[in-house]
């Protein structure tokens, strides 16, 4: 169904695209007008606008009816329970010390912040 979706979703922007390049510019975004053509009737503008109207009402419905599927199946998660990942496990101390966040933070406030050198061997 959501590839169905898709497909019409994409006819609908393709439409769209050939709808807006076929209306006439009315003297605004670079300042060319067009003085004639086979556009140029009123009536010609108004199914062409009430088209660009329907085609974007199909977009938007598309695009929502798309951004529900692509959540559907989607399970809310907590992003607090999983806060330690596996490959960064501190190796365990004596038994009364924890390894916490704010016991690693304590742990690195008392060893010495200043410049490390290599000793040699």
């Amino acid at each position: 169904m959501q590839t169905v979706i898709i497909v019409v979703h994409l006819m609908v922007v393709a439409a769209m695209i050939g709808v807006v390049l076929l209306q006439k510019s009315e003297g605004g975004g670079l300042g060319i007008g067009s003085t004639g053509g086979f556009l140029s009737s009123r009536g010609t503008a108004n199914v062409l606008t009430r088209t660009t109207a329907i085609l974007a009402a199909t977009f938007f419905a598309t695009s929502l009816v798309l951004s529900v599927l692509a959540g559907w199946d989607r399970k809310p998660r907590s992003v607090i329970q999983n806060t330690s990942s596996p490959t960064q496990q501190t190796p365990a101390g004596p038994l009364g010390q924890g390894g916490g966040v704010l016991d690693q933070l304590q742990r690195q406030e008392q060893a010495p912040s200043g410049p490390q050198v290599p000793q040699s061997r």
